[in-house]
C-alpha cells in the first residue's frame, strides 16, 4: 500500500520555510532522503554555514551551469546519501560542494563521481558524465589519429589528454592490430613533449588505467610471436620501440601502481623479440638499450616492494642512482640537485667552486656553464646550509628541551617557530598554504618595509630537526596578515608528495633563505639545459676575443634605410646606404645625435655584440630607442630567412616600461609585454594575458587548444569549489571565537553539557533564555567579564602608535618594490571571465560573512565586536574592543593545547583557569580544523594535477601569441622563468637594458641558439648586480656582470660622454672622481636656482651618531633623518610642489625613520626612496641622508663608487646631503668629493636660509630645531597683511600665498545673530549660523523646570534632562528623565517568590511579568547514585530531570587509561585510541575493542640472537646481555645493551642523570642501561629486567590485576621496548580476553541488535511519521560495525522511549484540541530535549526521571483525549472545573510521584462516573457488560442520526432498513451503505469501519496491536 505524502517541517521553528531543501514527494524510491523538518537554532545555523560553504565555487561558470545545478537534484534525495546530504544541501540555485556533492546526479544509477556535481551542468551545450567526460564527445577514429601522428608532440599531447573520447578509445576491446599500433605511434610521440609536463602525466595515468594497457597490449604482444605476415613482421621492431618508449613513460610517473602490468608486458615483449630474433628480424640497439633500462628499473621497484618501502606513486625513489664515491670536481654540473639535499645540511660540506673568471679566457664552454653554475647555487644554498648547521650546532649546545633559537639572531637565514599549515588556497600556479607561524618574537619587525617573507623567497619546513624537510616558496604576503603570523606559501613537487604523509596538525619549525629562489631556479634550469654548442657569441664570451664581426644577417646584405630615424627636417634626404661602409653613414646632426652617440649608434648597427656605456644622464635610453627603431625599420635585413621577434630585456620593470613606451611611439603594433607589474597605460593593450584574451587570438588559436582549455577549465572549477567550501571553514575558525554549536562534535559528551550550564551568577537569567554567547562568556570575553579583568590585558600603546602611523605618508616599502620585480604574472584567471571572476569574488566575499556570521561568536576582522546582546546588555568601550581583540588575537596565535589526558582530567569546564580554557578551545578547534584538512586532501590533488595541465596549455597559447610579435619584452626575471618560450620563439636580435645589473647567469639563459646580434646598454660605474653571499661577490667576482666583464677583456665598447640632467655643480662631483670625461649640455646651465636657499647644492656635516635596527642589518640615523624632514618642509614652504622633491637615503632602516617623521597631511607627494631602488629616476631637488656615523668608522657600502655614482647623479637642480664627512673622508673617493665641494664652501656644519620676503635676514641651519626661526618659511618677523575681513594675517613671514587668497581668518566673529545681542560663536572664516545657537535659561512650560536651552528653540520642544520624580505602578520612583517617557519595566532588586516556591532577590518587573527569571536555588536532592545533585532548581527543571552527576569515575579500566564517564555504575569500554602499536604497525581502533594481533615477523634481533616468532606471540630468545658497541652523538660510547634502542643520555655527559640512585645498581661503572620508549626515563638493566619479571606489582589489593606493567618512576604503561616483548604480550593477550568479557559475546550482541532491529521495523511507520530525525539516528547506529554491550543498553532505552513518545505525539495529532495539542507538544518537546540530551547515558537517576515524566504525559494525554471527546458533545462547560483540577495537579511544579499517579487516576475515574466518557449515558462498566454479553466484534455497533445506538447482526453490513425505536429516524441501509446520518458507534467498542468485509475490518484494528 502505498505510504502517505509527508511534507518536511510541518511544525517545525521554521513553519513553511524548507530551507534546507525542498522536497515535493517524500514517497516512492525507497524512501531515499526524506526531508526532516523544523530545524531549530544552532544546528540550522550549523547547516546554513556548510551550505554557504559548499555553495563557494570559481564563480557562476556559466548561466546554464548553475541552472542546471539544481535540475533534478532534489526530487526524490540522494541514492545511497539520504538525509544527510539533504541537509547539507541547498535550495534550488544551490552549487553542491565537497564530497558531499557524491551521488547527486538525479539520474546516475546508484553512485556518482568522486565529486560529481550536478547531473545536467552544461558547458557550451554539452553535459558531463560522472567520471568528467563528455557524453556527446567528439569520437576519435582511425583518420583523426592518423592526422594527429603528423603534428607536433606537444599538440598531440594536449590532444589526446583533452579528449574523452580517446578514454572511451582505449577500453575498446578487441581492437584491430593496425589500430593499436597507430595508438602506439601517436602516444609514444606525445611522450616526446618535454615541456608539458601536467600534460603527460595525465595522458600517463590515462594509459595507465586503461585496458589498452591491461589487456589489448598483452594480447597484441602476445600475437606478435605466431604472426607469419612477413610485411608485419618486419615493422615490429619499429611497434616495439614505441611500445618500451610509452612503458618507461607510465612506469617512470606511475612506479607503484604500474609495476605489475608493466612487469607482465615486459616479459613478453622479451619473448616476442627473443622469437622474432630468432626468425630473422633485426632490432635497433637502441630497443634493446630501453628494454634493459625497463628490467631494470622494474627490478629496482619489485626489490623496494619486498621491503616494503614502494608504498605509493607518489613516492620519490632514487630510480637510478650514480656512484656516490665520484669525485664532484668531475661531476657533471648538469647531474647536481638544485635543491639543498641533507647531506648538505648534516655534513661539513664544502663545495667545488671556481672563481667568475674577468682576466683571461675560459678554455671551454663547459667550463664557462658549469663555472656560472656553480657559484650561482652556491649563491643560494650557502646561506640556507650554514644557517642551518649553526642552527643545529646552537640546539646541540644548549640542549634539544630548550628553545634558545627564538632568542637567537642567525646571520644567514630566519627562523619561524611552531609553523603550521592552516588553509589551503587555489590559486592560478597551484595549490598554496596558508601557514601560521608564532608571530611573538617577531614583534619589532615592520612587515611593511622588511624583507622577511617576500614573494619567491624559498622557505623550508622540518619538524626532525632537518633529518627530512619540505621546500616551498612564498607565494602571497599581506603586510596586515603577516602581523597575525600568516602567509601563503606554495610547495615544490616533490615537497607536496611529501607533506601529503604528514599528519595535518604538525608543527614545523620554518627556515627562510634571503635570497630570491625563483630567479635562482629558473636561472639555474637554464644553465642545466643549456648546451654548449647551442650557446650563441661563444668567440666572445667565452673566448673573448676582441675582433668583433658584423652581424651574419648583415653580411649578406648590409643596406639600411634611416629616413625614419633622422630629424623630421632630414627625412627625405637622408638615402639607402651600405652599413658597413664607415663613409657613407649620414651625419649625426641629421640623425639628431652627438659625438659619442653617435659612435654608439654605428657600433650597435654593425657589431653582433654591441656594448653601450651611459653614465647618469647622458640619454642611454634615447641611444637605445634610436638603435630598435632603426633595426625595427629594417626589419627585412634581419627577419627574412624566418620571422622572429626581437627581444628586449630589462632589469626592472620601470625601465622596461619606459623602452617599450618610446618603441610604441614608432611602432603602434606588435609589441607584447610579458609580466604583469607594468604601470602603463599605453602598455596594458600589449600585455601577455591581454592578447591571450583578445577576440583576435579566440579567432586564430588552433581548436586543440580551445578544446583542452575549456575541459581543463571546468575540471578546474569543480575542484576548486570543492577545496573552497573546505577553505572557507578552515579560515573562519582562525578568524576570531567560533561558536560552541560547531565544535560540540569535538568535545567530550559530559564537557559539552557542562558547557551549557554555567554557573550561576549574582545577577539573574530569564528563564529558559539560552546564553547567546556562551563561548565568549566561556573564554571570559563577555562584556561584565572582561570589564572586570581589564587590569589584566596589555596597554594600548601599541594600538595607538597604530592609530597614528594611518596618518603618515605613504611610501613606495622597499618590499613592495622589490615584489614588483620578482612577480611575473602570466595568470589564466583573466580576460573575458576577468567580469565573471569580479563577481565571484565579491559573492565570495558578501558569502564569507554570511559564513563568519555564523560560525563566530567573534570575528576579529569586523570593526565592531559582533555580539548577539542587545544594546544595554552590551556596552564596551572602543578601548576595551581594543584590548578584547588583542587578547583573541594573541591567544588564537598561540599553539599550545591540551592534551587528551589533560582534557579527560577535566571535570568542570567551568571551573577551569582562563589559560587553561583557551588550551581546552585550542585543543577543540585543532580537531575540528583537522577533521576539515583530512576531507580537502583528495580535491587539492586533483586540483594541483589540473592547474599543471592547464600551465601546459597556457604555454602553447603564449607560444602562440609570441611567434606573431615583433618585439617581446621582458625583465630578466620573467625572461628566466620564460625561457623555454623563448628557445621556441628563437628570437634572433638580443637588446638588453640596464645589463651591468644583470648577473651573467640571467644574461646567458636569455639567448637562444638563433641569436645573431646582441646589444648591452648599460654602466658598470654605477649599480652592479648584486649577490646573496659577500664572499662569492667579492672572491669570486660573482657580482660581475658580463656586460662589465667583456668591458674588462677589452671588447669594443662606446661610453656616452654629454649629459642633460644635472647642473653643472651636481656634475662636478662625478668628473673627474667617478668618470674621467663627462660633457654638461648647453640645456643644463639654464636651470634657476633653488628658492630660499643661498646654494644650490651642499653638504651638511654633523657627528652625531647612527643605531642600528634590531631586525636585519639596517641602520638609522635620527637626526638625519629630522633634518631632512624639516628641510623639505621648509622647501615646500618656498612654494615647490611635493612631486619636485625626492628624499633618498641608503638604508631601509632610514626610510621608516623618515617616514615617522613626516605625516601624510603635510608630505603627501613627496618621493622617499632607498638609492638602490631609484637608478634611473630624477627629480629637481633631491635631498640624501647617508646615516652612517660611528665611533668605529665604518661607512659600509658607501666606499662602493657605483652606489655612490647613483646617489649623487639624481638631482636636476639642487642636492642637499647630509653625513658625517669625517668618517667618509677616509674614504679617496669621497675625499676628493670634498675637496671640490670645498672649492665653493658647498660643505659645512650649517645650511643658509635665505627669506624671500626679508633678504637681509638668515639663519644658520645645523640641526632641525634651527627651522623654527623660518615657522612659515621665510623670517621671524610679523606678516602685517590686512585681510578683506579688516583683520590682521597672524602669521609670521611667509614666502607662499603671497595675495593671502587662500588664508583663512581665525579670529573671533564680531557679528551680531539676534535681537539679544548675543554675538557669533564661531571664527571669522567660517559661516554665521542663521538660528542663534546660545544657551539661555528657560523654564519648560510641561515641567516648570528651568533649563538652559538655545535661544532660538521654542522651551516647549525641548526635551527636560531634571530625574523623572514620577512613581511607577509598583510605587518605585522612575529611572527616566523628565522630558522622556517613563520606564516600563521597574529594575529595582526586590524579592520574589517563584513558581516553584523558592524566593530570590530580583529586578521589581518581574513581579507582574508572565517570564520568570531562572531560580537558582541550589536543588540538593540525593540522586540514585548516593550523592547530592549539584545542579540548580531550574537547571533540574524543579526536580523532574535532575542534571547529570558530574562525580568522576576514576576506576581504572583494563587498559591502563582511567575511566572518564561521570559517575557511572558500570564502566563502558574505553573510547580513547587504543595505543598498541608495535615496529609494523599500530592498532587504529578504540582502545576498549580487541585488537587484531600483528602476523609479520618479530623484528627482535641482533648479532647474538633472533626471535623466530610472530610479532604477537610472546617471543623465543631471551634478552641479549652485551654492551652495545655503538657511539653516541657526543662521541662517548653507548650505555645501552646489544640489540636494544640506544638511551639518549651519555655516561659522561649526564652523569647526574644516569647514575641518580633508584634501584641502587645505577652507580657501578659497568651498569647498562634500558630507556623505556613509552616515557623515556631510563633504568639500570639488570635490575630493570628482575622488575619486569615479577609476577605482581604494586599494593597488595591490587596484585591480582590483570593490566600492564608500568614504569617504576611515573607509571607509564609500558607497551614497545622489544626487550619486553614477551611480557607484554603476554598481558595484552590477557587483556584481550577481559576486553572480550566486557563487550559481551558477539553472537549475543549480534541477537540483540536484531531483536532491536525488529523492534523498531514494527514501530517505523510512526518514527518516520512523527520523529524522522531519531529514526534515522537510531537506524544509523544500528548499523553501526562495532557496538558494545553499554552501546546496546542507551539504544533499548531509547527506542523504547522513542516508540511512547511517537505513540504520544500521534495522539496529539488525532485526538486533541488545538489549544491542548499545542500545551501538550510544549512538554512532549520538553521531554525529548531531555531524552536527546548528548549526557544521557539512562543511568537509574536519569531513567527514573525520564519514566516519571512519561507517565505524567500519559496521563496528561488522557486527559486531553477526554477533554476532546466531550467537546464533540458539547460537554466541556460542565466539567471545567474538574478538568481544571486535574490539569493542575499534572501540571504542578516538581517530580510527578507515584502518589499524584494515584490521585491524577482517582480523579479521572471519577470524572468518568459523572461524565461518561462514550456519550451513551451509561457508566464505562455498564458498556463494557453489554458489548461482552452480545459478544459481538467490532464494526457492528452503529448509531442513527440522533446518536441512539443499534447492532447489526451477521456481517455487520447494512442490507435492510427500520425505524429508531427512541426517536423513529431510519436507521440501517441497503447493499452494505448506511443510510444518510447513520454512522459506526465509535464510543462502544472503539471501531472505525463497518464490518462487512475482512479487508475494511482490518481497519478497525491498529497494526501495532497484531
Amino acid at each position: 500500500m502505498e505510504r502517505p505524502t509527508f511534507r518536511s517541517g510541518r511544525r517545525g521553528t521554521h513553519n513553511g520555510q524548507f530551507e534546507n531543501g525542498q522536497y515535493e514527494n517524500g514517497h516512492g524510491h525507497g524512501q531515499r532522503g526524506r526531508g526532516r523538518g523544523g530545524f531549530q537554532g544552532d544546528r540550522v545555523r550549523e547547516q546554513e554555514v556548510r551550505r554557504r560553504a559548499r555553495s563557494q565555487g570559481p564563480g557562476q561558470i556559466d548561466a546554464d551551469r548553475q541552472r542546471g545545478g539544481a535540475r533534478g537534484g532534489w526530487r526524490g534525495g540522494h541514492r545511497g546519501g539520504g538525509g544527510e546530504r539533504l541537509r547539507l544541501g541547498g535550495g534550488r540555485n544551490e552549487q553542491a560542494g565537497g564530497a558531499e556533492r557524491q551521488g547527486m546526479r538525479a539520474g546516475a544509477a546508484g553512485t556518482g563521481a568522486r565529486r560529481g556535481g550536478h547531473n545536467g551542468v552544461r558547458r557550451e551545450g554539452r553535459a558531463e558524465n560522472r567520471d568528467g567526460t563528455n557524453p556527446s564527445f567528439r569520437y576519435l577514429g582511425y583518420k583523426t589519429l592518423e592526422d594527429l601522428s603528423k603534428q607536433e608532440p606537444s599538440v598531440v599531447a594536449i590532444t589526446l589528454s583533452s579528449n574523452p573520447g580517446f578514454r572511451v578509445m582505449l577500453d575498446e576491446t578487441p581492437m584491430r592490430p593496425d589500430l593499436v599500433q597507430l595508438i602506439c605511434l601517436v602516444v609514444s610521440k606525445a611522450f616526446t613533449s618535454r615541456t608539458d609536463r601536467g600534460t603527460l602525466q595525465h595522458l600517463a595515468n590515462v594509459i595507465k588505467e586503461s585496458k589498452f594497457l591491461s589487456i589489448t597490449l598483452l594480447h597484441y604482444v602476445g600475437g606478435m610471436m605466431s604472426d607469419s605476415n612477413q610485411t608485419r613482421r618486419a615493422q615490429f621492431p619499429q611497434h616495439l620501440e614505441h611500445i618500451t618508449a610509452i612503458l618507461l613513460e607510465v612506469i617512470s610517473i606511475f612506479p607503484a601502481s604500474s609495476v605489475n602490468t608493466v612487469n607482465m608486458l615486459v616479459t613478453l615483449l622479451q619473448g616476442s623479440i627473443n622469437t622474432l630474433r630468432a626468425s630473422g628480424v633485426d632490432f635497433l640497439p637502441k630497443v634493446e638499450e630501453k628494454m634493459e633500462n625497463l628490467k631494470d628499473l622494474i627490478a629496482h621497484l619489485q626489490e623496494k616492494s619486498r621491503k616494503g618501502t614502494l608504498r605509493s606513486d607518489k613516492d620519490t625513489y632514487g630510480l637510478l642512482t650514480n656512484s656516490d664515491n665520484q669525485d664532484e670536481e668531475q661531476e657533471d654540473f648538469r647531474n647536481i640537485p638544485l635543491y639543498p639535499t641533507p647531506e648538505e645540511f648534516h655534513q661539513n660540506h664544502k663545495p667545488f667552486l671556481r672563481p667568475n673568471r674577468t682576466s683571461q679566457r675560459y678554455t671551454n664552454t663547459h667550463l664557462y656553464l658549469d663555472t656560472h653554475f656553480r657559484l650561482l647555487r652556491e649563491d643560494f644554498v650557502r646561506p640556507l646550509r650554514e644557517g642551518i648547521q649553526q642552527l643545529l650546532q646552537n640546539q646541540m649546545a644548549m640542549g634539544r628541551n630548550d628553545n634558545p633559537a627564538k632568542m637567537k639572531h642567525f646571520d644567514d637565514i630566519r627562523v619561524y617557530f611552531d609553523t603550521h599549515l592552516v588553509v589551503p588556497k587555489c590559486t592560478q600556479t597551484g595549490l598554496a598554504y596558508i601557514v601560521q607561524f608564532d608571530v611573538q618574537p617577531l614583534k619589532f619587525v615592520r612587515w611593511q618595509n622588511s624583507k622577511r617573507l617576500l614573494f619567491g623567497s624559498l622557505v623550508c619546513l622540518s619538524y626532525d630537526n632537518f633529518e627530512s624537510f619540505l621546500f616551498a616558496t612564498v607565494s602571497d604576503r599581506d603586510p596586515k596578515y603577516l602581523e597575525k603570523g600568516q602567509v601563503q606559501i606554495t610547495f615544490t613537487e616533490e615537497s607536496r608528495v611529501k607533506l601529503a604523509r604528514i599528519q595535518t596538525d604538525q608543527l614545523f619549525l620554518m627556515v627562510e633563505t634571503t635570497a630570491y629562489f625563483e630567479a635562482y631556479r629558473y636561472v639555474l634550469e637554464g644553465l642545466q639545459e643549456q648546451t654548449e654548442d647551442d650557446l650563441p657569441f661563444q668567440r666572445y664570451i667565452v673566448e673573448c676575443s676582441t675582433d668583433v664581426s658584423p652581424p651574419a644577417y648583415l653580411q649578406r646584405q648590409g643596406v639600411y634605410d634611416l629616413s625614419h630615424v633622422a630629424k623630421p627636417e632630414h627625412k627625405k634626404s637622408i638615402r639607402p646606404f651600405n652599413s658597413l661602409d664607415v663613409n657613407a653613414w649620414p651625419d649625426m646632426e641629421e640623425l639628431g645625435l652627438d659625438e659619442s652617440q653617435m659612435k654608439a649608434f654605428q657600433l650597435a648597427l654593425t657589431k653582433e655584440l654591441a656594448i653601450i656605456q651611459g653614465p647618469p644622464g647622458t640619454g642611454k635610453t634615447y641611444v637605445g630607442l634610436k638603435i630598435a627603431q632603426a633595426l625595427l625599420t629594417n626589419k627585412d635585413l634581419w627577419n627574412d630567412v624566418h620571422s622572429a621577434p626581437m627581444l628586449v630585456v630589462c632589469y626592472t620593470n620601470h625601465a622596461l616600461d619606459q623602452f617599450l613606451e618610446g618603441i610604441h611611439k614608432f611602432l603602434k603594433n606588435g609589441i607584447v609585454r610579458v609580466g604583469g607589474r607594468s604601470n602603463s597605460e599605453i602598455l596594458k593593450q600589449f600585455n601577455l594575458r591581454e592578447l591571450t584574451h583578445s577576440q583576435h587570438f579566440k579567432r586564430t588559436l588552433p581548436s586543440h587548444l580551445r578544446t583542452a582549455y575549456n575541459q581543463i577549465y571546468r575540471q578546474l572549477c569543480d575542484e576548486e569549489r570543492a577545496i573552497k567550501s573546505r577553505s572557507l571553514e578552515l579560515e573562519c575558525s582562525l578568524k576570531g571565537v567560533m561558536r560552541e554549536t560547531f565544535l560540540e562534535r569535538f568535545m567530550l559528551g559530559r564537557h559539552w553539557m557542562n558547557l551549557n550550564s554555567p554557573p550561576m551568577e549574582d545577577g539573574f537569567e530569564v528563564w529558559s533564555k539560552k546564553t547567546p554567547n556562551l563561548m565568549m562568556d566561556w573564554l571570559g570575553l563577555g562584556s561584565t567579564h572582561f570589564q572586570q579583568r581589564e587590569p589584566e590585558t596589555v596597554n594600548g600603546k601599541e594600538e595607538e602608535a597604530m592609530e597614528e602611523e594611518e596618518d603618515l605618508i605613504e611610501i613606495e616599502e622597499e618590499a613592495e618594490l622589490i615584489q614588483a620585480e620578482r612577480m611575473i604574472d602570466d595568470g589564466w584567471t583573466i580576460g573575458p571571465r576577468a567580469g565573471r571572476d569580479d563577481k565571484k569574488k565579491r559573492n565570495m566575499e558578501e558569502d564569507v560573512r554570511e559564513v563568519e556570521k555564523l560560525m563566530l561568536a567573534m570575528n576579529l576582522d569586523n570593526v565592531d565586536i559582533q555580539a548577539e546582546q542587545n544594546t544595554a546588555e552590551w556596552q564596551v568601550q572602543g578601548h576595551q574592543r581594543k584590548k578584547m581583540k588583542q587578547k583573541i588575537r594573541q591567544e588564537l596565535g598561540k599553539s599550545s593545547t591540551m592534551t587528551d589526558q589533560q582534557e579527560q582530567n577535566v571535570v568542570d569546564v567551568w571551573s577551569l583557569s582562563l589559560k587553561d580554557r583557551w588550551r581546552l578551545y585550542r585543543l577543540w578547534v585543532s580537531r575540528y580544523r583537522i577533521e576539515v584538512r583530512t576531507k580537502a586532501l583528495e580535491s587539492e590533488e586533483a586540483y594541483q594535477n589540473s592547474v599543471d595541465r592547464m600551465a601546459d596549455v597556457k604555454r602553447q597559447e603564449n607560444l602562440h601569441v609570441l611567434r606573431e610579435a615583433t618585439v617581446i619584452g621582458m625583465t630578466t626575471t620573467g625572461a628566466a622563468k620564460f625561457r623555454k618560450a623563448l628557445q621556441e620563439v628563437r628570437p634572433c636580435l638580443v637588446i638588453v637594458e640596464e645589463a651591468a645589473e644583470v648577473l651573467e647567469a640571467h644574461t646567458i639563459t636569455t639567448l637562444s641558439r638563433a641569436c645573431q646580434h646582441l646589444i648591452l646598454i648599460g654602466d658598470h660605474q654605477q649599480l652592479r648586480p648584486s649577490a646573496t653571499v659577500f664572499e662569492l661577490a667579492k672572491n669570486f667576482n660573482l657580482e660581475m656582470s658580463m656586460f662589465e666583464r667583456l668591458v674588462n677583456m677589452g671588447l669594443p665598447y662606446v661610453r656616452l660622454n654629454y649629459q642633460h640632467r644635472m647642473r653643472p655643480d651636481i656634475a662636478r662631483l662625478l668628473t673627474p672622481h667617478i668618470y674621467s670625461a663627462l660633457e654638461n649640455h648647453p640645456s643644463v646651465y639654464e636651470y634657476e636656482n633653488i628658492k630660499g636657499l643661498n646654494t644650490n647644492l651642499f653638504f651638511l656635516e654633523h657627528n652625531h651618531l647612527e643605531e642600528e635596527i634590531k631586525d636585519g642589518r639596517s641602520h638609522q640615523n635620527i637626526h638625519e633623518a629630522k633634518f631632512v624632514v624639516a628641510l623639505c618642509r621648509y622647501l615646500l614652504l618656498q612654494e615647490y610642489k611635493p612631486e619636485q622633491i625626492t628624499i633618498l637615503t641608503t638604508y631601509t632602516g632610514q626610510l621608516h625613520c623618515l617616514r615617522k617623521q613626516m605625516p601624510a597631511s603635510e608630505f603627501s607627494g613627496v618621493k622617499v626612496h632607498v638609492v638602490d631602488k631609484y637608478q634611473g629616476e630624477e627629480n629637481d631637488i633631491i635631498l640624501l641622508s647617508l646615516v652612517r656615523s660611528n665611533p668605529q668608522g665604518k661607512v659600509g657600502f658607501l666606499n662602493i663608487p657605483n652606489r655612490v655614482c647613483v646617489a649623487l647623479s639624481r638631482a636636476k637642480k639642487g642636492l642637499y646631503c647630509i653625513g658625517n664627512s669625517e668618517i667618509l673622508s677616509r674614504v679617496e673617493l669621497w675625499s676628493n668629493i670634498f675637496h671640490t665641494l670645498r672649492e665653493k664652501e658647498q660643505v659645512g656644519r650649517a645650511l643658509t636660509l635665505c627669506c624671500q620676503n626679508h633678504p637681509n635676514r638668515q639663519i644658520e641651519a645645523s640641526k632641525a630645531d634651527h627651522f623654527s626661526e623660518a615657522p612659515e618659511g621665510g623670517c621671524t618677523q610679523p606678516c602685517q597683511f590686512r585681510l578683506d575681513c579688516g583683520h590682521v594675517c597672524t602669521r609670521a613671514c611667509h614666502p607662499y600665498d603671497p595675495e593671502h587668497k587662500e588664508f583663512n581668518c581665525t579670529k573671533k566673529c564680531e557679528k551680531i545673530l539676534c535681537d539679544k545681542g548675543h554675538k557669533c560663536t564661531l571664527t571669522c572664516h567660517e559661516k554665521c549660523p542663521k538660528k542663534c545657537p546660545v544657551k539661555v535659561e528657560k523654564i519648560i512650560p510641561q515641567c516648570q523646570h528651568t533649563q538652559m536651552v538655545p535661544c532660538y528653540q521654542d522651551p516647549g520642544t525641548f526635551t527636560c534632562e531634571e530625574p523623572c520624580q514620577k512613581l511607577l505602578p509598583c510605587g518605585h520612583r522612575c529611572d527616566s528623565v523628565c522630558g522622556s517617557s517613563c520606564s516600563t519595566r521597574c529594575i529595582v532588586q526586590v524579592t520574589l517568590k517563584l513558581r516553584c516556591g523558592h524566593i530570590q532577590q530580583g529586578p521589581c518587573f518581574y513581579k507582574t511579568s508572565t517570564v520568570q527569571p531562572e531560580c537558582r536555588a541550589p536543588c540538593k536532592h540525593q540522586l540514585k547514585c548516593g550523592h547530592d545533585c549539584r545542579g540548580t532548581c531550574s537547571r533540574c527543571y524543579q526536580g523532574r530531570f535532575h542534571a547529570p552527576c558530574p562525580r568522576r569515575c576514576e576506576r581504572l579500566l583494563i587498559c591502563s587509561h582511567k575511566c572518564a564517564e561521570p559517575c557511572t555504575r558500570d564502566c563502558p569500554p574505553c573510547r580513547k585510541p587504543c595505543e598498541n602499536c608495535c615496529v609494523h604497525s599500530k592498532c587504529m581502533r578504540e582502545c576498549g575493542q580487541s585488537c587484531a594481533p600483528c602476523i609479520e615477523p618479530c623484528n627482535w634481533q641482533c648479532p647474538h640472537l633472533k626471535c623466530s616468532k610472530l610479532c604477537h606471540e610472546p617471543c623465543d630468545r631471551p634478552p641479549c646481555t652485551q654492551p652495545c658497541k655503538k657511539t653516541l652523538n657526543c662521541g662517548h660510547p653507548c650505555i645501552g645493551l646489544c640489540g636494544d634502542k640506544c638511551p639518549t643520555k651519555c655516561r659522561l655527559c649526564d652523569h647526574d642523570d644516569v647514575s641518580e640512585i633508584f634501584f641502587g645498581t645505577e652507580d657501578e661503572p659497568d651498569a647498562r642501561f634500558i630507556q623505556l620508549e613509552d616515557c623515556g626515563h631510563i633504568f639500570e638493566s639488570t635490575a630493570m629486567d628482575q622488575w619486569m619479571s615479577e609476577v605482581n606489582q604494586g599494593p597488595e589489593e591490587q596484585q591480582v590485576a590483570i593490566k600492564l606493567k608500568e614504569c617504576p618512576r611515573c607509571k607509564t604503561p609500558i607497551r614497545k621496548n622489544l626487550r619486553y616483548g614477551s611480557h607484554i604480550n603476554r598481558s595484552l593477550a590477557e587483556i584481550e580476553i577481559v576486553k572480550k568479557k566486557i563487550n559481551g559475546r558477539k553472537s549475543d550482541i549480534e541477537e540483540k541488535i536484531r531483536i532491536l532491529k525488529n523492534q523498531w521495523d514494527e514501530n517505523q511507520n510512526i518514527g518516520q511519521i512523527y520523529m524522522p530525525k531519531e529514526d534515522k539516528e537510531i537506524q544509523q547506529k544500528l548499523e553501526k560495525s562495532y557496538l558494545t554491550a553499554s552501546d546496546l543498553w542507551i539504544l533499548e532505552n531509547k527506542i523504547d522511549f522513542l516508540i511512547r513518545v511517537a505513540k504520544l505525539r500521534k495522539v496529539e495529532k488525532e485526538k486533541m484540541l488545538v489549544t491542548d495539542g499545542y500545551r501538550f507538544r510544549q512538554s512532549v518537546n520538553q521531554f525529548m530535549s531531555w531524552l536527546n540530551n548528548t549526557s544521557q547515558k539512562f543511568t537509574d537517576q536519569q531513567v527514573f526521571d525520564l519514566q516519571r515524566e512519561l507517565q505524567r504525559l500519559n496521563l496528561l494525554a488522557e486527559l486531553n483525549v477526554r477533554c476532546h471527546i466531550a467537546d464533540t458533545k458539547d460537554q466541556m462547560s460542565k466539567m471545567q472545573s474538574e478538568v481544571q483540577e486535574i490539569r493542575h495537579a499534572l501540571e504542578m511544579p516538581g517530580q510527578f510521584t507515584e502518589q499524584d499517579q494515584v490521585n491524577v487516576k482517582e480523579a479521572l475515574k471519577s470524572l468518568d462516573e459523572k461524565f461518561p466518557a462514550t456519550g451513551l449515558g451509561i457508566s464505562e462498566e455498564e458498556r463494557k457488560m453489554i458489548v461482552s454479553a452480545m459478544r459481538m466484534p467490532p464494526g457492528h455497533w452503529h448509531k442513527c442520526p440522533n446518536g441512539h445506538v443499534y447492532v447489526i447482526t451477521e456481517c455487520g453490513g447494512a442490507n435492510q432498513r427500520s425505524k429508531c425505536p427512541d426517536c423513529k429516524a431510519s436507521i440501517g441501509g441497503q447493499n452494505h451503505t448506511l443510510d444518510s446520518g447513520n454512522e459506526v458507534a465509535t464510543e462502544m467498542d472503539g471501531s472505525q469501519h463497518s464490518a462487512w468485509s475482512e479487508a475494511n475490518n482490518l481497519l478497525n484494528f491498529d497494526p501495532h496491536d497484531f
